[in-house]
């Protein structure tokens, strides 16, 4: 049997195991079935299927059952419970041990069907992390970046190529998505990693003391300099040093970085001796820089020497498959550090999470999971307690979306591709944005318009 998007079905239903036979094959999917929790357990153990879809209530082996005993043999697996008997304690007990999501009978085929594709998704994802890291070898430090999705996929594999080398390197993105993260994989996957990684913040400094803080000072050098101080370049020495913000640093401080920059040599604020360090200077911006140049508050030249290798940290918006990741990660730190016994989140509160455009990125999202772990009273996560922000802006239609209007006849396929094509044209051609709209990821959107032939 061909493990290729292979569901196996299980339910001791004849009628709706064929029912749903009838509607995932139509999906595209090969099916399996099982009339028993026994049977799924030995089939899942010849085969590696790509999901299974189990009732929780069978006769002999019951789904639960089942469920522990296939995670035992491949903990990769996911599976989805069904059951006509909703419960909460119930469902509680199959996302304990291990079930991917609990759906209700009679189903919603589209809820079926959006769980379905991402939990493939996630388990697609799980896979591509695995060949990455097999591809960059053992000796790769993420430095505690989380994300299994494409776009970081390409990210790790970028900083794999220049942390070695000794480039400068400029990296952008809005803030609140990690841009620190990005520099210090940089700093400690290359020769330098043994020395120095220091950071500097120049949007929280006076252009005086910025001076200071970057060359340092002699004694005397100014009012309340009552001895000499080494600059943070000299602590770089042999190191990296990161300056964080650099679009705040005034005009006439950016001449004296670029001069440093490409003598490798500077004289400390009050002082005459020129002292020359080895340092290799990664730099971060949320502002466009080209607007900056622009608007005469950044420095050309500058910009060109900061930019020799440009990296972009992508919002999260734009990333939303590590949304999970990301959630149960923080979720367990802040569970440890609050001293509650929190083991995850709910279908419907996950559900909520990715539908979020998350502004604040990461932060916003590390921010809200703490809020969550202090406020929830049960061991999962569940949809009150999630910040009301969330809950306001989530599930709504975009400012400006219409409804569709579709012919009562028309085929269900012709209904999801109009859907879809609309919902991407409503979207401006975003295609993250078009596929928040829909409740679907972007690998899933990007599928389905490769297969109406919109893009390559």
């Amino acid at each position: 049997m061909s493990s290729k998007n292979t569901v196996l079905v299980v339910d001791d239903d004849q009628g709706h195991r064929t029912m749903l036979k009838t509607l995932l094959t139509g999906w595209g999917y090969a099916v399996a079935e099982a009339d028993d929790g026994s049977t799924a357990v030995e089939m899942a153990r010849e085969n590696p299927f790509d999901l299974v879809l189990m009732d929780i209530r069978m006769i002999k082996v019951s789904g639960l059952e089942a469920l522990s005993e296939i995670k035992a043999l491949n903990p990769a697996i996911p599976i989805i419970i069904m059951t006509a008997y909703s419960s909460v304690e119930t469902a509680v007990e199959a996302l304990k041990n291990g079930a991917y999501d609990y759906l209700t009978k009679p189903l919603d085929f589209d809820v079926l069907r959006l769980s379905m594709e991402r939990a493939m998704d996630h388990t697609h994802l799980k896979e591509e992390n695995r060949l990455l890291k097999a591809s960059l070898g053992e000796k790769f430090d993420r430095r505690n970046i989380i994300g299994n999705s494409a776009q970081m996929v390409h990210l790790f594999e970028t900083i794999a190529q220049v942390a070695p080398s000794e480039a400068t390197v400029l990296i952008t993105g809005e803030s609140g998505t990690g841009k620190e993260l990005i520099a210090g994989a940089i700093h400690f996957n290359s020769e330098r990693k043994h020395g120095p990684f220091v950071k500097v913040n120049c949007a929280a400094l006076t252009e005086t003391l910025l001076e200071s803080e970057l060359f340092g000072h002699e004694k005397g050098a100014f009012t309340g300099a009552h001895r000499r101080k080494e600059g943070q370049f000299s602590l770089a020495d042999r190191g990296s040093l990161f300056l964080d913000e650099v679009s705040e640093m005034p005009l006439s401080m950016q001449v004296k970085l670029l001069r440093v920059i490409q003598e490798r040599e500077f004289t400390r604020v009050g002082g005459e001796d020129v002292i020359r360090v080895d340092v290799r200077i990664m730099a971060a911006t949320n502002k466009d820089l080209a607007g900056e140049i622009s608007a005469g508050r950044f420095r050309e030249d500058l910009f060109y020497r900061l930019n020799v290798v440009a990296l972009r940290m992508p919002p999260l918006r734009e990333r939303k498959d590590d949304i999970p990741l990301l959630a149960q990660h923080f979720l367990k730190s802040f569970a440890e550090k609050n001293r509650k016994a929190i083991k995850g989140f709910t279908p419907q509160a996950m559900a909520r999470l990715m539908s979020y455009d998350w502004p604040g990125n990461v932060r916003e999202l590390m921010n809200a999971v703490e809020r969550m772990v202090v406020l929830s009273r049960a061991d999962y996560v569940d949809e009150p307690d999630l910040p009301p922000v969330i809950l306001e802006h989530t599930g709504t239609p975009a400012p400006g979306e219409k409804p569709l209007d579709l012919p009562a006849d028309l085929p269900l396929e012709e209904v999801e591709k109009t859907s879809i094509l609309k919902t991407l044209e409503s979207a401006g051609g975003n295609k993250s944005e078009a596929a928040r709209r829909l409740g679907i990821t972007r690998r899933t959107l990007h599928k389905k318009l490769k297969k109406y032939g919109v893009m390559p």
